[in-house]
C-alpha cells in the first residue's frame, strides 16, 4: 500500500512539473550548433560566456518558440526524469561539471539548487510562482529532498575530490576536458631522464604550429617531429615540463569552430623513449658520481692527519741548532727524530763525529729525567689507589652502620610499633644494603689480595727480614677479614633471633585467631619451628666456633714466626761478631 501511496504521489508530482516546463521551458539557439558537433558528441560542454548571455531576454524569460519542434522531447525528458527519478544530461544539453548550467536547470524546474555554488542565471520569484524565499520551499508542491538516492537533480557527494579541469582556449583551437567521472588516461613507466612525450589522437588538420602552439604553455620545446598518421613526439627543455604535457592527456581538441571530424581528435599524451634524453641522464649521472667522488676525496683529505714536516740536510749550523733543541725537554721528541735521520742516512764521519757525540750525549742525559717522570706518575698511581682503598673502607664502614640500623630496627622493642607496610619497607630495604654491603666487602678483599699477589711476585728479590714483614702484613690482612666475617656471623645470628622472635609472635596471633586448633597441634607445631631453628643456631655456633679456631691459629703462627724472627735476628748478630774479630793464630 505504501509503494502504490508513493506511486500516486510521485505521479502528482510529475504532473505539476510537466505543466511548469509547459509553461517556461528554457532553450539556448547555441545548444541545437552544439549538438552536431562531432567533438562533443560524447562529452557534453557550457556554451560561451557570450552565447549564454544572449539566451536570456530582457524580461529573464526564454523563448520557447525558437524551437518549437524540441518541446515535446523537453516534457517527455521531464516527466521521465521524475519517474526514474534522474534527469538525462544529454537531453538538457549541458556540462556536469558546470554549476551554472544545474542551477539553471533547478530554478525552470522548481527546484532550489543545494550544494552548487554560482549565481542563479533566473530569478526565483519569475521562474516558481509561489516561491517563498524565506521558508526555502514552494506552496502547493510536496517538498524533494534533492540528496535522495536516485535523484538525478543534484550529484550524490563525491567519495573522492576530482582534479576539474578547466577549458583550454588558444587561438587556433580549444581543448575540452573530458568527464571528471571517467578514469584518468593510462601512462607507462617513465624513463629515466625523459623529456620527449608522445602525442596522439591529432587532429588531421593539426599543423606543426598549432601543435606547438598547444603545448609551448607547458615549457620551451626544443623539438617536434610529425608523422603523417596523426601523432607526434614532442622534446622539452626540462624534465618537470613533461609532467605538464601528461596533464593534457584526455582533452578533446578542436580547431575553431569546425564540426568536421577532421578538426577534431581525443589527445593522448604519454612518456616516450628518446636516446638523447637517455645519454643526457648518463651524463649527469656521471657527472653527479665524479661530484660525489671529488667530495669524498676533498673530505678524506681533510680528515686525514698532516704529514710529519721535511727532514732538513745535515750541515754544521743545523746540527748547532739540533744540539741546543735536544738540551730543551719541550722540543726534544722533534729533535731525536732528526738525530735519527742523519744516522741513518750516514751523515757521521770523521769530521762530524764529535757533533754527533755530544748529540748522544745530550739524548742521554735525558734518561735520568723520563725515569724520574715515571717514577713520579707510579707514586701518583698508588696513592691514587690508597685514596680509592680508604674510600671504599669509608664506605664499607656506613654500610655497616646501616645494615646494623637495620638490625636494631627489627628486634621486638622497636619492632612492634612499626605497622605492617613499615615492616615491609624496612624488611626490603636492609635486604637491599645487605647485598651492596657484600659487595663492597668483595671489592675490597679483590684489592686486598690483588695487593698479596704483588707483593708476592716481589718475593724472590727480597731479603728474609722483608718476606717475614709480608709474612706479617698478610696475617693481619687475614685476621681482620676473619674478624668482619665473625662480625657478619654475628649480625647473622641477632638476625635469626629477630626472626625466631618473629615466628613466636606469628604463632601467638596464630593460636588468637584460630580457635579450631587444639592446644596439642600448636605446641607440636612450635616444637617443630623451634627444633628446626636450634639447628640453625647450632651451625651457626659452629661456624663462629670454627672462625674462633682460625683465628686462635693465625695468633699461633704470627707468634711463631715472632720467634723465628727473634732466632734469625740473633744469628745475624752473632755472624756479625764473628766476622768483626779477627782470629788469633794458635
Amino acid at each position: 500500500m505504501g509503494s502504490r501511496k508513493r506511486g500516486t504521489q510521485h505521479r502528482r508530482e510529475a504532473q505539476g512539473f510537466r505543466k511548469m516546463v509547459l509553461k517556461r521551458s528554457p532553450r539556448t539557439t547555441e545548444s541545437d550548433d552544439l549538438r552536431g558537433d562531432p567533438a562533443l558528441s560524447h562529452q557534453s560542454t557550457p556554451a560561451p560566456q557570450d552565447a549564454r548571455n544572449s539566451i536570456v531576454d530582457a524580461g529573464g524569460l526564454e523563448s520557447i518558440t525558437q524551437c518549437p519542434q524540441q518541446l515535446p522531447q523537453m516534457m517527455a525528458a521531464a516527466a521521465d526524469g521524475l519517474g526514474s527519478l534522474a534527469i538525462d544530461t544529454t537531453q538538457l544539453n549541458m556540462s556536469v561539471t558546470d554549476p551554472t548550467a544545474w542551477a539553471t536547470a533547478m530554478n525552470n524546474l522548481g527546484m532550489v539548487p543545494v550544494g552548487l555554488p554560482g549565481q542563479q542565471l533566473v530569478s526565483d520569484s519569475i521562474c516558481v510562482p509561489g516561491f517563498d524565499p524565506g521558508l526555502n520551499m514552494m506552496t502547493g508542491i510536496t517538498p524533494i529532498n534533492p540528496m535522495i538516492p536516485g535523484l538525478g537533480l543534484v550529484p550524490p557527494p563525491p567519495t573522492e575530490v576530482a582534479v576539474v579541469k578547466e577549458i583550454i582556449h588558444c587561438k587556433s583551437c580549444t581543448l575540452f576536458p573530458q568527464n571528471p567521472n571517467l578514469p584518468p588516461p593510462s601512462t607507462r613507466e617513465r624513463p629515466p631522464g625523459c623529456k620527449t612525450v608522445f602525442v596522439g589522437g591529432l587532429p588531421e588538420n593539426a599543423t606543426e604550429e598549432i601543435i606547438q602552439e598547444v603545448f609551448e604553455q607547458c615549457g620551451d620545446i626544443t623539438a617536434i617531429r610529425k608523422s603523417k598518421k596523426n601523432f607526434c613526439h614532442i622534446r622539452f627543455a626540462e624534465e618537470f615540463m613533461v609532467d605538464k604535457a601528461i596533464y593534457l592527456s584526455g582533452y578533446r581538441m578542436r580547431l575553431g569552430s569546425s564540426t568536421d571530424k577532421k578538426d577534431s581528435g581525443r589527445l593522448h599524451v604519454d612518456f616516450a623513449q628518446a636516446r638523447d634524453d637517455f645519454y643526457e641522464w648518463e651524463c649527469k649521472q656521471r657527472m653527479r658520481a665524479r661530484e660525489e667522488r671529488h667530495r669524498r676525496k676533498l673530505e678524506e683529505d681533510r680528515l686525514r692527519p698532516p704529514s710529519p714536516p721535511p727532514i732538513m740536510h745535515y750541515s754544521e749550523h743545523e746540527a748547532a741548532l739540533l744540539a741546543e733543541k735536544l738540551k730543551d725537554d719541550s722540543k726534544f721528541s722533534e729533535a731525536i727524530t732528526v738525530l735519527l735521520s742523519w744516522i741513518e742516512r750516514g751523515e757521521v764521519n770523521r769530521r762530524s763525529a764529535n757533533q754527533f757525540y755530544s748529540m748522544v750525549q745530550s739524548a742521554n742525559s735525558h734518561v735520568r729525567r723520563l725515569m724520574n717522570e715515571k717514577a713520579t706518575h707510579e707514586q701518583e698511581m698508588e696513592e691514587a689507589k690508597e685514596n680509592f682503598k680508604n674510600a671504599l673502607t669509608g664506605i664499607l664502614t656506613q654500610f655497616e652502620q646501616i645494615v646494623a640500623v637495620f638490625n636494631a630496627s627489627t628486634r621486638q622493642k622497636a619492632w612492634d610499633h612499626f605497622s605492617k607496610a613499615q615492616r615491609k619497607n624496612i624488611d626490603i630495604w636492609r635486604k637491599h644494603s645487605e647485598e651492596l654491603r657484600n659487595a663492597q666487602s668483595e671489592q675490597l678483599m679483590g684489592i686486598r689480595r690483588e695487593e698479596e699477589m704483588e707483593m708476592s711476585d716481589d718475593e724472590n728479590c727480597d731479603s728474609p727480614t722483608k718476606k717475614m714483614r709480608v709474612d706479617e702484613s698478610a696475617l693481619a690482612a687475614q685476621a681482620y677479614a676473619l674478624k668482619e666475617e665473625n662480625d657478619s656471623l654475628r649480625w647473622q645470628l641477632d638476625a635469626y633471633r629477630n626472626e625466631v622472635e618473629l615466628l613466636k609472635q606469628e604463632k601467638e596471633q596464630l593460636f588468637r585467631t584460630e580457635e579450631n586448633l587444639t592446644k596439642d597441634q600448636q605446641v607440636q607445631f612450635l616444637q617443630q619451628t623451634m627444633q628446626g631453628m636450634q639447628q640453625q643456631l647450632l651451625t651457626i655456633q659452629e661456624e663462629l666456633n670454627n672462625k674462633k679456631s682460625e683465628l686462635e691459629q693465625a695468633k699461633e703462627e704470627q707468634s711463631h714466626t715472632q720467634a723465628l724472627l727473634k732466632v734469625l735476628q740473633e744469628q745475624a748478630s752473632y755472624q756479625r761478631f764473628f766476622t768483626s774479630t779477627p782470629l788469633e793464630p794458635i
